[in-house]
């Protein structure tokens, strides 16, 4: 069962270029469902859609929410479908059943008053202070995720043209435009703050490619931004539930309610399905309606 697997997986890295968050997600799903087929003493040839429904319920007892059953059910019609085509399933169990409806939530934004007391918050006379406000400009001057902003080297930075090349889910790169402000407060941590930084490596200290460095003067993580960014949340008195994926809405929606494209925009957040952007037409339909209810003599 295990072979099966780890040959499943092997597949979504070479056929469909999946990255590992994606390959760890679904080694999970699989391996989760596998332990409790296992305790129900069945092998994947028993199985029907009656038990997956089971299986489902299960999942509901231990408090996954909406999302995370549909995902796993997901990772789970793709397994059964690598299996099938590789003959060691006959039927795909999995073909009669639906994925649960999920909840229409919309992404949490930031206003322009609230992103810009965030822009000014770092202190731009401290190493750390200049890359912070660096990171700051670069989510919300090109609307990146934070695995593609920690992803960057110095060289994925084009100065002259004012882009950047990013490489996002499943390895996709674009490339990006980035504005003024964006490129100035880059060029003042390169010149001065990533210097700084780079002083607390040991050895190698000219060979770190990264553009975004940690007060070891090594790579920094995900992680290490999402703690950088609740620093300064508390700081200015901002609500803690904000990411840096936050940020990526924000530059989403203010690109849109300025009337920008929503092609355009879909292809700047490297969306493959435009579905994905449409979210963002449903947030300035908010908006339009508390103008209207603020404006209409009615209302």
């Amino acid at each position: 069962m295990n072979d099966y697997l780890e040959f499943f997986l092997e597949s979504l890295s070479v056929e469909k270029n999946f990255s590992k968050c994606t390959i760890k997600a679904y080694r999970c799903d699989v391996k989760q469902f596998l332990a409790y087929l296992k305790r129900a003493k069945l092998d994947l040839n028993n199985l029907d859609h009656v038990f997956l429904r089971r299986y489902l319920a299960y999942l509901q007892t231990l408090k996954y929410n909406r999302t995370s059953i549909a995902r796993k059910l997901a990772s789970l019609r793709s397994f059964f479908k690598f299996l099938q085509r590789e003959n060691k399933l006959e039927v795909n169990p999995a073909v009669l059943l639906s994925s649960p409806k999920l909840e229409k939530r919309l992404p949490n934004v930031l206003q322009l008053n609230a992103i810009n007391a965030l822009l000014s918050s770092p202190d731009l006379s401290s190493a750390l202070g200049q890359r912070d406000k660096a990171i700051f400009e670069m989510f919300y001057g090109s609307g990146i995720r934070v695995s593609e902003l920690v992803g960057m080297d110095i060289s994925s930075i084009d100065f002259i043209n004012g882009e950047i090349r990013v490489f996002g889910k499943g390895s996709k790169e674009r490339i990006v435009p980035i504005n003024k402000k964006t490129i100035e407060a880059v060029n003042k941590y390169l010149s001065d703050g990533r210097i700084n930084l780079l002083f607390s490596r040991k050895k190698d200290k000219n060979k770190e490619s990264a553009l975004f460095i940690n007060s070891r003067g090594t790579r920094l993580s995900a992680g290490g931004v999402r703690r950088m960014l609740n620093r300064y949340l508390k700081k200015i008195g901002l609500d803690k539930k904000i990411s840096p994926h936050t940020l990526r809405h924000t530059f989403a929606t203010h690109l849109l309610e300025a009337g920008a494209d929503l092609r355009a925009i879909q292809e700047l957040l490297g969306h493959v399905d435009l579905s994905s952007t449409q979210i963002y037409t449903h947030l300035s339909t908010s908006k339009l309606r508390d103008i209207y209810s603020k404006a209409h003599p009615r209302a």
